[in-house]
């Protein structure tokens, strides 16, 4: 040990360069113990960090298994189903759980877009819409297809091919439901807007003209307003607005014809005028139709003819609107005109049809074609005048094809 101090001790004179003014006396003892503990803390981190290091290798194995066996495609998921299903068992969880979430927003999506109460429920309706067709997304097609050989005792799934399928066929019908609902909130909107500029307009109308402009653009939103389909939340919506908005309008336009009478013989027109426009939209009608449309405005033209010219503003605003009337029905009259013909010709041209078909001999060799070609020809002048817009059109021009293609074949013969 004394000769170990001595050399460690000049050891450290060489290195700092200074002589020490005494010599000590003390021994020197190295730390042998604290050395080897760190090299057998160093040896147990090491053996820590192996362990760590082959577990996570057990533990990946067998989870990077049941991961690629679970990857949504057929080349892989169909041969570990028939070999090994419970590898599958993830899968399956993750799908009933889409399934569940996707059956019940689809419910709430329903309940919110069918029976709505306001437009925030046709928000949240279509919301919920979304996360539906989301949660069905998740669920693998290919999976889906082959759910019937899917099947194990030790897995009671709620997943069901039909409720995915008819999930799928509600969605889209309820996703036509919202677009059908997003226009007409639009039309609501705007047909509102529109009266509403309107009743501003006639409030600072300040001459005639500008006030029977006001009242058209008037009379034209309200129209508009009844127009929107009544199957729609802005539907009802309008058709709850529209009684009010009516009654002011006449009793506006009452104002401006003058005087009472007056005022109820051009309200009384305008109601007739109403009512036979609303029954001539969507067009084609019969003849009967027609004729009751016809018989509307001559209702509407009588109540106006009846205003007095002694009231000059009365008298006035019942010309305008004679004016207008009268055309109108003309109109109606030309429509009931071509409805009546058209109908004439089809029905024509079928008693010749019939005749035509009675007369053909049963022997194609026995036919006379220049007499057939001839009664053909015949029938597609009569089907021809059957003018388009009518009730018949569509069914003289089905008529009308065939009869064209029998004649081109004879003709070629």
């Amino acid at each position: 040990m004394t000769f170990l101090h001595k050399i460690l001790r000049k050891k450290s004179q060489n290195n700092s360069g200074i002589n020490p003014p005494t010599t000590s006396q003390q021994p020197v003892v190295l730390q042998v113990g604290n050395l080897s503990q760190q090299q057998s803390g160093k040896k147990a981190k090491g053996g820590i960090v192996s362990k760590l290091f082959w577990l996570t290798i057990l533990l990946g194995i067998p989870v990077g298994v049941v991961w690629l066996a679970n990857l949504p495609y057929p080349a892989i998921r169909r041969p570990v189903a028939k070999n090994a299903p419970i590898l599958l068992a993830p899968s399956y969880m993750n799908m009933d759980n889409h399934y569940r979430l996707a059956l019940s927003s689809l419910e709430q999506a329903e309940q919110l877009i069918e029976q709505p109460t306001s437009v925030a429920d046709l928000s949240l309706g279509e919301e919920k819409l979304q996360e539906t067709k989301q949660h069905l997304n998740e669920l693998p097609t290919s999976v889906v297809n082959d759910w019937s050989d899917y099947k194990y005792w030790w897995y009671d799934s709620r997943f069901s091919v039909y409720g995915f399928n008819s999930a799928r066929i509600k969605v889209g019908l309820l996703e036509a439901k919202v677009f059908q609902e997003k226009n007409a909130q639009t039309l609501l909107t705007n047909n509102v807007q529109t009266l509403s500029q309107a009743k501003q307009q006639y409030q600072q109308a300040s001459t005639a003209t500008d006030k029977q402009s006001a009242i058209a653009s008037w009379r034209t939103a309200l129209t508009q307003l009844d127009s929107i389909p009544s199957q729609t939340l802005a539907g009802k919506t309008a058709q709850n607005q529209l009684e009010a908005n009516k009654r002011e309008f006449e009793q506006v336009i009452g104002l401006a014809a003058g005087n009472e009478r007056i005022s109820t013989l051009i309200a009384a027109a305008r109601q007739f005028s109403w009512q036979a426009a609303k029954t001539g939209q969507n067009p084609p009608h019969s003849v009967a139709e027609w004729q009751q449309v016809e018989n509307l405005w001559e209702e509407a033209i009588k109540r106006l003819k009846e205003v007095s010219s002694e009231d000059l503003a009365g008298y006035a605003e019942a010309q305008k609107l004679l004016a207008t009337y009268e055309a109108n029905l003309g109109q109606v009259k030309i429509r009931r005109q071509a409805e009546e013909d058209s109908a004439e010709a089809l029905e024509s041209a079928q008693r010749e049809i019939q005749n035509l078909l009675a007369s053909v001999p049963t022997d194609t060799k026995d036919l006379d074609r220049s007499r057939v070609s001839s009664q053909l020809q015949g029938i597609i002048n009569r089907l021809e005048k059957v003018q388009n817009g009518t009730t018949a059109y569509l069914k003289a021009q089905e008529l009308l094809i065939s009869a064209n293609n029998k004649l081109r074949q004879l003709q070629a013969k």
